[in-house]
């Protein structure tokens, strides 16, 4: 799979991604906005353990954002089953030396379309951390709507904090 955005390219994870992907996750304050199983820090190992673990999934929930011909990000889906069947969980980082740049911006109002067409969703979903106004951003320019406040709902570095739930809906989803 091969999604273009201005400024990127959205790709598979390759083996040969190992180095870009531990030096650009292995950041304090990537690891803050995102989920534990994230680790900090980000080892070779923990790059090596990934790619293989991307290389094994059918199908294909998790690609590489690449920018200037290196993996500097990753963006995702987590699919669901049963009656929840037709919503999956998007999810996604950037190192930090890309932000600001409308990079994430970008691979999410190209992704977001291509997801929901690709796994037959009538919507996608994504839980923002209070204080991450930037990523709340980033999905507010992809067609996604805040659905409401979980208050109390995480615990990140010791902190309890509310999170944001994002939604956006397909308008053409037909049952398969």
């Amino acid at each position: 799979m091969y999604l273009q955005f201005p400024g990127g390219l959205i790709r598979g994870w390759r083996s040969d991604d190992a180095v870009a992907l531990s030096r650009h996750a292995n950041n304090r304050r990537v690891w803050a906005n995102l989920r534990d199983r994230f680790p900090s820090p980000y080892t070779l190992d923990d790059a090596d353990g990934w790619l293989r673990h991307c290389a094994r999934a059918v199908p294909a929930t998790d690609f590489a954002l690449e920018v200037d011909g290196e993996a500097v990000g990753g963006i995702g889906v987590v699919l669901r089953s049963d009656v929840e069947r037709v919503d999956a969980e998007v999810g996604y980082w950037l190192g930090e030396a890309h932000w600001g740049k409308g990079v994430m911006s970008g691979a999410m109002q190209v992704f977001a379309p291509w997801a929901l067409e690709r796994f037959n969703l009538a919507r996608l979903h994504a839980h923002v951390f209070e204080f991450n106004a930037a990523s709340a951003r980033v999905l507010e320019k992809a067609g996604f709507t805040l659905e409401g406040r979980l208050r109390h709902s995480a615990v990140k570095d010791g902190v309890l904090i509310d999170q944001l739930l994002y939604a956006r809906l397909r308008d053409t989803w037909r049952p398969s």
